[in-house]
Formats: structure tokens, C-alpha cells, sequence
């Protein structure tokens, strides 16, 4: 099963409300993922020179201004901090207590086990504004039901993933992607989809080649949901085992594992809607701005 969502915003009425508009998304999708929930928002990008890191705690009480990084936004167990490289790297060795879910420009990564409509609670996702994001519910099929288990999976970089699927060749392929340098966190199938994808934009490939490399060197079922600081795209394995729907109006783009995912969305009846083709990447960005 699995639920997987994204939405991308091409006005500002719907960048304004996107948590509130990802949030319904997810709920909808609770009974295909009752496990856990996770979502990836791009927004507010740090200063050149700094890092924005997202970070979980298992300890409900946490005092995360004791860890001497400036005063962070806090949802739930997560904190979101903006730092400096050496700060991120001082993070890392002096508190191995925490996990760091994803450090980039614009990304922050919230997940939990539970179910999505206490986590779109817990987090206070409705109030967020941002230019996208991606969601997923999940119903375990590889490693355990945990925090560290839940999608997003961000291995570098503002790169994240979410997949509904299983891959056959997940363990050969993180053997090779260490020795390129990637590092992982879990024993999770879908985090070494992220990784190869982190892996390819680093060698140079733009996202849809690195995304149709993925049909000659991923083997099993996937539909992913890909998310970059500047956009986001989708992809489905070359046999569509795994559903997926698309829709796009004047004001927004999104996918979704079901039609009912969407249909939430103002406008939708009005949308362009089609099911993605197997084996065809599916990609929007954001335009640069001019100076």
C-alpha cells in the first residue's frame, strides 16, 4: 500500500496555504498508510553561507536551546535550525542522540510514526506556507515501523523522495553507493532510491535523467515522488505496478496515489487530470526570478 502526495504551487494564494492543502492531501490518504506520515516543504531558503537543518528528537522534553544553535523553529519532535557548515558538523559529533532529517537551502523533513491525522495535528502543518512539498502515509513492507523508517527520505543536499513500491536490489545498490560516498541511515529500501538520485545530480545529471537512469538500475515496483528546491517530479516503474494520478490548473500541479487525494484541492474540477504513463518522467520547476 502507501500513500504518496505532492503538490506545487504556481500562485502565491496556494504557496500561502500549501500546508493546509498538503495536510488535506495526506489525511486522505490515511487508510493506505495508517504506520506513519512524513512531509518535505520547500520554503524560506538560508542565507548563502548557511544550512538550514532539520532535526528529531526521541525525547519529548528536549530543550534544544541547550544546544547552543540559535533559537529554532520547533514542530512536535522536530526542530528546524539555520547554521553554519561547521555548526552542522559540531551538531552531528556532539549529539548522536539526534537525528538529522535533512540539511539544505529551502528543505525541512517532518515524519512520525502514527497516524497521518495525528500527525497533521501534532505538527500544526496548516500554517505553513511554502512553494511545495511532498507527503506520504505509510504501511510498512521493508525495515521497521519507526520514526527513522518514515518517508521523506533526503540523503543530500535539497534532494528528497517518497516511493510506493519495494526494490530487489536495494542492498547491492547501497553497498555501491557507499563507496561513492553516499551515507544512510537505515536499512530502508526507499532511502537508497534517494541516494542514487543524490548520487547521479552530483555526477552532473540534471533530475529527469537522473530519474530515467533509475528504469536501467532499479529493479522491483515504484511510483516516486521527487523533490528539489526548485521543483518536483514523478516517475512510475516501466510495468505502472504501483497507482499514481496527476492534475494541473492555472494555480497548481499535483499527484497523488488516488484521485481522492486531489480532489480536495480548490479548482480540482476544473483540472487537467490524467494517470502518468509507465516508464515517462513527469517533471515542473520554478523559474528563476529576474534580477
Amino acid at each position: 500500500m502507501c500513500g504518496i502526495v505532492g503538490l506545487f504551487s504556481k500562485s502565491l494564494g496556494v504557496s500561502e496555504q500549501l500546508g493546509a492543502h498538503l495536510s488535506a492531501m495526506l489525511v486522505e490518504l490515511s487508510d493506505r498508510g495508517p504506520d506513519s506520515a512524513g512531509v518535505a516543504l520547500y520554503r524560506d531558503p538560508a542565507p548563502v553561507g548557511s544550512t538550514k537543518v532539520s532535526v528529531h528528537s526521541a525525547n519529548p522534553d528536549r530543550d534544544w536551546g541547550s544546544l547552543g544553535l540559535g533559537e529554532p523553529e520547533v514542530r512536535a519532535s522536530h526542530a528546524v535550525f539555520v547554521v553554519d557548515d561547521d555548526a552542522l558538523e559540531r551538531l552531528r559529533e556532539d549529539h548522536p542522540e539526534l537525528r538529522v532529517m535533512s540539511a539544505g537551502q529551502s528543505l525541512e523533513i517532518y515524519k512520525e510514526a502514527g497516524l497521518p491525522t495525528d500527525f497533521v495535528e501534532r505538527f500544526g502543518l496548516q500554517d505553513i506556507h511554502a512553494s511545495h512539498g511532498l507527503g506520504h502515509t505509510r504501511m510498512a513492507t521493508e525495515s521497521a515501523v519507526t520514526t527513522d523508517g518514515s518517508h521523506p527520505f533526503w540523503t543530500g543536499g535539497d534532494l528528497c523522495l517518497v516511493h510506493n513500491g519495494s526494490l530487489s536490489n536495494h542492498n547491492w545498490l547501497r553497498t555501491r553507493l557507499r563507496r561513492e560516498g553516499i551515507q544512510f541511515q537505515t536499512a530502508n529500501d526507499s532511502e537508497v532510491a534517494a541516494g542514487y538520485l543524490t548520487w547521479r545530480l552530483a555526477e552532473g545529471d540534471s533530475l529527469d535523467r537522473a530519474l530515467e537512469s533509475c528504469l536501467d538500475e532499479l529493479d522491483g515496483f515504484y511510483t516516486f515522488a521527487v523533490g528539489t528546491a526548485d521543483g518536483f517530479a514523478v516517475l512510475r516503474d516501466p510495468i505502472a505496478c504501483k497507482p499514481a494520478m496527476m492534475a494541473e490548473t492555472a494555480d497548481w500541479v499535483a499527484m497523488a496515489s488516488e484521485y481522492r487525494a486531489i480532489a480536495v484541492l480548490p479548482g480540482a474540477e476544473d483540472a487537467t487530470v490524467w494517470e502518468p504513463a509507465p516508464a515517462t518522467v513527469y517533471s515542473w520547476e520554478r523559474q528563476p526570478q529576474p534580477a
